[in-house]
């Protein structure tokens, strides 16, 4: 028998009066008794969106894969060495990657939170040695590298990074001057597309998502040829021009 294809029929406003009222009572005496409503209204419609964009890809020839069961960050915020002591994280993260694993370099991240979900694609805080490959496929062939940055600002979603240096690197004084002086110095190459909440509670966001993807397609092979130690190939992008908020990986 035919296994039915996984649809998505929208996250239920109940998901993001959840996470607006987490932010107000960030406490296990507050989460605890409603644990089950996160079960129910953000992880269980999150895992069948996920199933829903990973066949999407799959049919549109987009090498990336998502596990519903393991592509999704735990609510739980790591505290031990952060002065805010908040216990939850006040949205939901999910990443799809070639192999479907969290870790793999090159991904596409969805972000659920109120009024703040997006959709983001690229490489976050690479590995120092990847990172370095990044920067030297940049200056070696700098105009591949422009056209997929040319790309992505036409299609409304321009590349971007949380941190960069304010100059080049060791290594990579020969930028100075050039058109890529300033990307060699950048630790993440991402780019973003908000959604609303109105999309998020539509069955037509698997669409958005797998669009999205589309136009960030270019930024992942040209960074996965690095990984794979082949040469970057220019390509042609096509996408949704939207606003983008800040990406949390």
């Amino acid at each position: 028998m035919t296994e039915a294809p996984t649809r998505f029929a929208g996250f239920r406003p109940a998901a993001f009066a959840f996470f607006s009222e987490l932010r107000d009572n960030n406490d296990p005496a507050w989460f605890k008794p409603r644990k089950a409503v996160y079960e129910a209204e953000v992880l269980a419609p999150f895992r069948e969106l996920i199933a829903a964009v990973g066949a999407a890809l799959h049919e549109a020839g987009l090498p990336l894969v998502g596990d519903p069961r393991h592509g999704i960050f735990r609510i739980y915020r790591d505290v031990r060495f952060s002065p805010d002591k908040r216990l939850y994280k006040t949205h939901a993260g999910a990443v799809l990657t070639r192999s479907g694993r969290k870790r793999d370099p090159g991904l596409l991240y969805l972000h659920v939170a109120p009024a703040e979900s997006m959709v983001a694609a690229g490489f976050w805080h690479p590995e120092p040695d990847l990172l370095l490959r990044l920067r030297r496929a940049i200056l070696d062939d700098p105009e591949a590298f422009l056209a997929v940055v040319d790309g992505l600002a036409a299609a409304g979603s321009p590349l971007s990074s949380d941190e960069r240096l304010s100059r080049p690197p060791r290594g990579f004084e020969a930028a100075k001057g050039t058109k890529v002086a300033g990307y060699v110095g950048w630790k993440s190459f991402t780019a973003h597309a908000a959604l609303s909440d109105y999309d998020m509670q539509s069955p037509a966001l698997v669409d958005r998502i797998l669009d999205f993807a589309r136009t960030a397609l270019p930024l992942l092979e040209w960074g996965w040829s690095v990984v794979d130690g082949e040469a970057p190939a220019t390509m042609t992008i096509r996408g949704p021009a939207r606003p983008l908020p800040k990406p949390d990986f």
